[in-house]
């Protein structure tokens, strides 16, 4: 089981347990997670993620089951550089979420930094949000990402790959049907937003989309890791449907 959505690192609006990589390790090992994309939590909150970007390369250099996805923000002076390093240094993909940078959803910056992330062949991971709106600190005050934003990625950057993370079934099928097949094909959603019993959202997605579109995601330490494989469990797919959506189209989005 590979989880795409994990974080480790403090986070600014409350103090979160789990949030070092000995607390992920033992999550990871208690639900039967193999592989952990792990992203920096608090260089999202920093004028430069640069910085942290190093302290995440540094700490998963030392575990095999812990891939980066280090932050770029590409309306500072050297991105390029950052989104080479990050490709030089073998990261699973990069993480950039515009409102968090102070950033147009769809300015200039963001799709220069689409543009190239899909030249170099890296996916590009994106958050809808963080946390539900109603527990959220008054100070914390970047917007949800919106789903016109991605349909416009998809158009603008026809070489990249979108994993949204954090995205309800609304938002995912706004996007899916309202892109082409060639865009909606290069935008995968993990499960951790995705509501299982009673709504059933995430079994009328699959019927809906297939499971070719979906990833594992937990969103771990904002979000407990059980809820997702509580769903997949409720679901009781096939062993290839279950597959797809916790290894093989992770897999399949990162091979060449």
């Amino acid at each position: 089981m590979i989880d795409v959505h994990v974080f480790v690192g403090a986070y600014p609006w409350r103090p979160v347990p789990g949030g070092g990589i000995p607390d992920l390790l033992a999550s990871m090992a208690r639900v039967g997670i193999t592989e952990a994309w792990v992203s920096h939590l608090p260089s999202l909150f920093w004028k430069d993620p640069s910085t942290g970007n190093g302290e995440l390369f540094e700490l998963v250099s030392k575990q095999s089951s812990l891939r980066a996805v280090p932050a770029v923000h590409p309306g500072l002076p050297h991105w390029e550089d950052d989104l080479l390093e990050a490709r030089d240094r073998g990261a699973v993909a990069v993480r950039c979420d515009p409102g968090q940078f102070g950033l147009p959803v769809a300015g200039p910056e963001m799709l220069a930094l689409l543009e190239r992330a899909g030249r170099l062949a890296l996916p590009v991971v994106a958050s809808v949000r963080l946390e539900d709106s109603r527990g959220r600190h008054p100070l914390d005050i970047r917007p949800d990402l919106p789903p016109w934003a991605v349909r416009k990625w998809l158009r603008a950057a026809p070489e990249v790959r979108l994993v949204i993370c954090g995205a309800d079934r609304s938002f995912i099928e706004e996007v899916h049907w309202g892109s082409t097949p060639a865009e909606s094909s290069r935008a995968w959603w993990d499960l951790s937003w995705v509501w299982g019993p009673p709504e059933d959202d995430l079994r009328h997605l699959l019927a809906a989309i297939g499971t070719r579109r979906f990833l594992f995601g937990s969103g771990q330490p904002l979000r407990i890791p059980e809820v997702p494989v509580a769903r997949l469990e409720l679901l009781e797919l096939p062993a290839e449907d279950r597959a797809a959506i916790t290894h093989r189209n992770a897999l399949a989005l990162v091979t060449p």
